[in-house]
């Protein structure tokens, strides 16, 4: 099967028809942001503050870039651990966030969330750092430029791939996929 082509952003609709195991490529706007963003994003929100960055339908991406050598967009872009971002994700889950791209396991109040919202998590290669930089064709800093590079970044994608890993109705391909693995060596 061959990966669905997705553009950001991601209605509840689409996000709804997304099951775990699913490849996609992404097309559009996704944005960055780590631990340190997420929690200067909820102290917004408890200050009753607008948020910078719109995240109604969008996508955010867990990671932190390495510097661009020159000529390039950005540095290598590999995912980070997701569950970092745990505390944070159901709040933002809540507020229209559709999807997150990370690796690792998620809590299951971030499940829970997800399936509340139709919200989805997307697994990224974690090797493949320097192969995914080649899909982003255009960064710029959103804001939180001190905090270096877990700043919040505006990416513009093409044909970023990634596996949908939790899906809105709480399939997760961690507990599928070990089954499978398990009915075919047994």
């Amino acid at each position: 099967m061959s990966a669905r082509e997705i553009t950001t952003p991601i209605t509840k609709d689409v996000a709804r028809s997304l099951r775990s195991g699913d490849d996609v490529l992404f097309n559009g706007i996704l944005y960055t942001a780590r631990d340190a963003a997420h929690a200067r994003l909820v102290e917004l929100l408890d200050k009753g503050e607008a948020l910078p960055i719109d995240i109604k339908d969008a996508v955010i991406y867990y990671v932190g870039p390495t510097p661009a050598k020159p000529g390039q967009v950005i540095g290598s872009a590999g995912p980070t651990t997701s569950y970092r971002m745990d505390a944070y994700a159901p709040r933002l889950i809540e507020l229209g966030l559709s999807g997150m791209i990370g690796k690792g396991k998620r809590s299951q109040d971030v499940i829970d969330s997800m399936k509340k919202h139709g919200a989805v998590y997307f697994g990224a290669i974690g090797g493949a750092a320097a192969l995914i930089a080649k899909t982003i064709i255009a960064c710029e800093i959103v804001c939180y430029e001190d905090l270096g590079s877990e700043a919040i970044r505006k990416l513009t994608v093409k044909d970023f791939p990634a596996t949908v890993i939790i899906d809105s109705l709480g399939g997760n391909l961690y507990e599928t996929g070990v089954k499978e693995y398990q009915k075919s060596v047994a």
